[in-house]
């Protein structure tokens, strides 16, 4: 696999590259806007649902969007660097937020960016591999991605610990913001395809084979128990964990992925990708049912956080590549805007939903909730979504 991977090409370690910058900038604000809201502007979990709720459903239309246009004019790279621009451009403002209307603000800026970049990207990072590589491809992208998901949270916890006040943390995400854009801006996109040969786009995805569209209603259904990760450092909090240890057992989480997304996403394409999201998504549910439960010791967490680092790394890399392997090589940057928009779309009713069952009802009313879904969804995908699927799929 090593020699696989490091014969990769220059366009897939260069976009790995984006990401961990970028991520190192997105996980250094992204740990401490839930401990920022409750601790500084005393807002609580429904406020929390509603902002990333609204932010995460508008960048998924984005997606869709950006996803069309690539596919009709052939250009990818300049959303990818107009969408990190604004990323970068965005977090460091953090610092100048004084109520949460403005964090809303903020943070659907910031996931504006990521929807006018995310599906190019996907687009580009599939075409630049042949698909018996795709798999390991992308868990390439994610284990770096997850890179700077450790180094993040690591600077946010050093800078916390340092008495370093939540707010100007912020003012830390503009260096590696810049150095994001700067490798957004080398990135080499391959000839677009002539354009007679993409089909027009339609609502009810015309030209898409049935298995890829019932592949994006389960999706759906795990997404809707799939609500914000901030709930899950809430959650910990709540549990008794003290706030500087909170980007600390975010960065566990991501070092898991890290190490484990280029291994787990490089096997799917040996042994299939839906026995990998299989069993991500039971680790997903038994993950949620444990943490909704109360009275065991905070000491627990970092094993359990762990836990959810090998659900990211079995998943992220997984479905991407299962999207590609579905979709028609005409239509791929169509194919990751639906899967980007479905992905995306449902955190609106579902942060919504796990905010006010967290508020009214409890956190493992919640939870339950959300490792319900997970736990149907495994089910459905080999039974009746990919059914009549064989092979790697």
């Amino acid at each position: 696999m090593l020699k696989t991977l490091f014969s990769l090409p220059r366009t897939v370690w260069l976009l790995g590259l984006v990401s961990l910058f970028n991520d190192s900038t997105s996980e250094l604000v992204y740990p401490l806007v839930p401990l920022f809201l409750a601790s500084v502007l005393m807002a609580g979990p429904k406020t929390l649902g509603l902002i990333e709720g609204i932010a995460e459903a508008t960048a998924s239309l984005l997606k869709l969007f950006s996803g069309v246009i690539m596919d009709r004019r052939g250009n990818a790279k300049g959303w990818v660097v107009g969408g990190y621009a604004l990323a970068a451009l965005t977090r460091p403002l953090f610092y100048l937020a004084s109520s949460w209307p403005m964090v809303l603000a903020l943070r659907f800026a910031d996931r504006v960016g990521k929807g006018l970049r995310t599906s190019p990207r996907d687009a580009l990072l599939a075409g630049a591999v042949d698909e018996k590589h795709r798999g390991l491809a992308f868990g390439l992208h994610r284990a770096m991605d997850n890179a700077g998901a450790v180094i993040g949270p690591l600077l946010a916890a050093w800078l916390l610990a340092r008495g370093v006040p939540i707010k100007d943390v912020f003012l830390w995400a503009i260096v590696p913001g810049l150095i994001t854009v700067a490798l957004a801006l080398a990135i080499k996109e391959p000839p677009a395809l002539p354009a007679a040969k993409r089909p027009p786009f339609s609502w009810r995805m015309t030209g898409f084979p049935p298995a890829f569209k019932r592949y994006l209603l389960v999706l759906a259904l795990f997404t809707l128990g799939n609500s914000s990760n901030m709930f899950l450092l809430l959650r910990a909090k709540e549990l008794g964990l003290p706030d500087y240890q909170v980007p600390l057992l975010w960065a566990l989480t991501s070092a898991v992925a890290m190490l484990l997304s280029t291994p787990l996403s490089g096997l799917s394409d040996r042994l299939g990708r839906v026995r990998l999201i299989l069993a991500g998504w039971a680790v997903y549910g038994l993950f949620y049912l444990v943490l909704g439960l109360n009275g065991f010791h905070t000491l627990l967490l970092w094993p359990l956080f762990a836990l959810y680092g090998v659900f990211l790394a079995a998943t992220e890399g997984a479905e991407k590549a299962l999207v590609a392997d579905l979709a028609p090589k005409d239509q791929i940057g169509t194919a990751y805007g639906w899967f980007n928009l479905t992905a995306g779309v449902m955190l609106l009713p579902a942060s919504l939903l796990f905010g006010e069952l967290y508020q009214q009802a409890g956190a493992l009313t919640a939870f339950a909730f959300s490792a319900t879904c997970a736990l149907t969804a495994a089910i459905l995908l080999p039974l009746w979504a990919l059914r009549a699927q064989s092979g790697k799929p």
